[in-house]
């Protein structure tokens, strides 16, 4: 049996995607990757998790969980956007040197060797999937906010899952309907979501990348809106202490909004449906980085300033900004707008989480059905249908609470195997043509690294918990099927039997 540390070539990676036409379908620009890396970044995090970020977390009994940001959450996002820019870069010269699917599972392969691959590729399910269950969740709040403009109004019991409803909401839980003696609480529109999500994806990535396309014009033009008419409202001591908390507070704020970064990477996921991954990808990745990074500034501050920080504690930030300064009508809007953000969302990382699983069942690290592709539309139809099933059974049974950290965990070690893994390349093939360089690359990937180890410590002890516990569930399962049927291990026992 070969090492669990042997890596594959490049030239193996890009052999192993087939002959063209043979697999995925190229059909994105660049155009299409930039609207895609908006549509996965700016969705539940900048429209619900700015008011914990910049007011913190307090325990009923009073202690303080996690200190706020205040007015200085536009400096955690400015700090959070150069750390991303940083891991954003090595991602760039890496899709464009091995432009197929798998994202940093692919490239951890190429450079860290097979079991940090599986790890990595492990990994990503608490971003795309567990990172959807959160979106999901937050998306059923958000709608069923909405249709109340208009006097529609859900059971409650049908917009939360049990868990939710134990964790956030205990008043209520007296008042859910029982059967057979146990209370119940289902999220419908969470599941109707996702699954409406799952079938757009099935039908075809063009026809996905569309749908993204409006929907990121959509958000972008509510958060013009709020920008636009917020501007209007500022008050200038509103923003006075800057940084009630000091650093403590301006990391904790980082740690807690770095959800509203994540899925830019979601973008390399695409490379094998690309027209021209290796100029297309760095500037998809990077640009889409760059005007979300100004966008959430600017929120930010504009939020900050209304009113006074203390004041955005809740599920619906923005919203609630126009609320308490009397903007009544912007209200609908802004909560349009999120049903419409978070939609993107849910498309994205649900279109990135299969192309995982189907580059792992092609290295025989998972079974041969994850990789099946549909006769008709060409798309991993069946990891697309798994990953929907277990999106909608994680939005009806969790609390949304209870994944972010660990979505953000999950996301920063990904982050940072790839920053290592630029270094590991450049050393172990440094002749290789690369389209796109990291410059400076010896300072980019290791202040990368770096910044993500940093943005890890702020999280909670608990996050850090269910992680390890998730790496080791990987890692028996590498041992129990993976090593077993890897096959790079197959092919090189074979050329050893021969030799």
């Amino acid at each position: 049996m070969s090492s669990i540390f042997q890596t594959k070539t490049v030239d193996q990676l890009i052999a192993g995607s087939g002959p063209p036409g043979a697999g995925l379908k190229r059909t994105l620009t660049t155009l299409d990757l930039v609207m895609l890396g908006i549509g996965a970044i700016i969705g539940a995090g900048i429209f619900s998790s700015i008011g914990t970020a910049a007011v913190g977390e307090v325990a009923a009994d009073g202690t303080v969980i996690r200190y706020g940001a205040g007015p200085a959450l536009m400096l955690s996002f400015v700090l959070l956007g150069a750390v991303c820019a940083l891991a954003g870069l090595c991602y760039a010269e890496l899709t464009a040197m091995i432009p197929v699917s798998g994202s940093a599972y692919t490239y951890a392969y190429a450079t860290l060797g097979e079991f940090v691959a599986w790890i990595i590729g492990w990994d990503l399910i608490l971003e795309y999937a567990v990172g959807n269950v959160a979106v999901a969740i937050a998306w059923s709040g958000y709608f069923a906010s909405f249709l109340r403009f208009f006097g529609i109004e859900i059971p409650f019991w049908l917009c939360h899952s049990y868990r939710d409803v134990a964790f956030s909401y205990p008043d209520q839980m007296d008042k859910l309907p029982m059967i057979f003696g146990h209370h119940i609480a289902i999220n419908v529109p969470a599941i109707v979501i996702v699954g409406l999500i799952t079938w757009l994806l099935v039908i075809g990535v063009k026809e996905s990348a569309r749908a993204n396309n409006v929907m990121v014009a959509i958000k972008l033009s509510v958060l013009a809106l709020f920008i636009g008419v917020g501007f209007f409202y500022v008050e200038p001591t509103n923003w006075v202490p800057f940084a009630p908390n000091g650093w403590k507070g301006v990391m904790n704020g980082a740690a807690i909004v770095f959800f509203a970064y994540i899925g830019f990477d979601a973008i390399s996921t695409a490379a094998e449906e690309t027209k021209d991954p290796q100029k297309s990808m760095p500037r998809g990745i990077l640009w889409s980085l760059a005007i979300c990074t100004v966008i959430y500034v600017i929120v930010g501050a504009v939020a900050t300033g209304i009113v006074p920080y203390a004041q955005l504690k809740g599920a619906d930030p923005l919203a609630r900004a126009f609320e308490l300064a009397g903007i009544g009508w912007g209200q609908a809007i802004i909560s349009f707008g999120a049903v419409v953000s978070m939609s993107a969302v849910l498309l994205v990382f649900q279109y990135g989480q299969p192309r995982i699983f189907y580059a792992m069942s092609r290295d025989g690290l998972l079974p041969p059905f994850f990789r099946q592709l549909h006769p008709k539309y060409q798309t991993p139809h069946v990891t697309t249908i798994v990953t929907g099933l277990v999106v909608a059974l994680g939005a009806t049974i969790l609390d949304d609470d209870e994944t972010y950290d660990l979505t953000n965990i999950g996301t920063l070690f990904a982050f940072l195997i790839v920053c290592l893994g630029v270094l590991a390349l450049r050393l172990k093939d440094p002749d290789r043509h690369r389209p796109f360089r990291v410059p400076f690359v010896w300072v980019v990937a290791p202040l990368g690294a770096a910044g993500c180890l940093y943005t890890m410590y702020y999280l909670p002890t608990v996050a850090w918990e269910r992680f390890g516990i998730w790496l080791l569930i990987g890692t028996a399962l590498y041992f129990l099927y993976g090593r077993r049927n890897s096959v790079l291990s197959a092919q090189r026992d074979n050329a050893d039997q021969k030799t």
